[in-house]
């Protein structure tokens, strides 16, 4: 019909040739690592992100183990070396990943003769590779994301607790509409905030009255900022008796709100002419009370 049909050499050319030591041309001062650092540390963190996915991802199809401290290294000093000769940062990424293993490629000759290729490309077969109409890649692209989607999440969706839905989905969006890194951050603040709401409910306490006419409290769970309110409801300071002793070794203390809690506590007993002992502090426990300049 002769429509024009655009191929990858309209776009870019990718011929090269071998690397050669090309030291940045900009002047080694604060001004230019102010504007370095960000873009630095927001490739890095995309880098190791995408890395520690790939790596995990792998052992699941696999059935192994991998080891993500070495993985970070050796990414960190092949992009180093790469900066150094005039190259961009790479990492592991999960496209040809996937594409490898669901060839069977298992060992590490899969990875040197992918590398030994891309050199090939680059150095003779550049005129072949920029012949490749832009549709085939569009196509190509289709089908690396269609098989590396987690389809199966998908099916445990209604099993999975709310939260976690939302994460997922929140994650996914985020993903589409900004990039990796921003997602993975998003999604930890998620997964902190519901963590501390689940911890936060999951405080109670057990009290009985001794024979002697006191009360005891035995707490169980963490405090911290989410689960100081639980923890003061608890108590009542106005119909319990003249001595009251707080059982802390199901108890743990988690930062300086949890001690201001307790300071909380201790007042209000106070003020109702009521003393209030803690035991079973952990060594923990003491060490944030002496740092507060609180006597336990």
């Amino acid at each position: 019909l002769g429509l024009p049909t655009r191929t990858l050499g309209d776009m870019a050319h990718i011929a090269g040739g071998l690397p050669q030591l090309a030291l940045p041309a900009v002047p080694w001062n604060l001004e230019t690592l102010k504007i370095i650092v960000p873009y630095a540390v927001l490739m890095a963190m995309v880098g190791l992100l995408e890395t520690l996915l790939t790596l995990n991802l792998t052992d699941e199809i696999t059935e192994s183990r991998g080891y993500p401290d070495r993985e970070c290294v050796a990414l960190g000093a092949a992009n180093m070396v790469s900066g150094l000769c005039g190259g961009m940062g790479g990492c592991a990424m999960i496209g040809q990943t996937v594409i490898n293993l669901s060839s069977n490629g298992r060992g590490r000759l899969s990875g040197v003769v992918a590398g030994l290729m891309i050199l090939l490309f680059v150095l003779f077969l550049s005129p072949l590779i920029e012949r490749i109409p832009l549709a085939a890649l569009v196509g190509v692209m289709f089908v690396v994301a269609q098989q590396t989607f987690a389809w199966a999440s998908l099916r445990v969706l209604h099993k999975v607790p709310v939260s976690d839905v939302l994460a997922i989905i929140a994650v996914t969006v985020v993903t589409v509409f900004t990039d990796l890194a921003v997602a993975v951050l998003f999604g930890i603040v998620i997964a902190a905030v519901n963590f501390a709401w689940q911890h936060a409910r999951e405080l109670y306490a057990d009290s009985h009255e001794d024979g002697e006419g006191g009360k005891h409290y035995q707490v169980h769970g963490t405090l911290f900022f989410a689960s100081t309110t639980p923890f003061l409801n608890q108590f009542d300071p106005a119909n319990d008796p003249a001595k009251v002793i707080l059982d802390c070794q199901h108890l743990s203390f988690v930062d300086y709100s949890a001690i201001a809690a307790l300071k909380t506590l201790r007042e209000r007993y106070a003020k109702a002419g009521k003393h209030l002992r803690v035991v079973h502090l952990s060594e923990r426990c003491k060490k944030l009370l002496k740092r507060a300049g609180e006597q336990h």
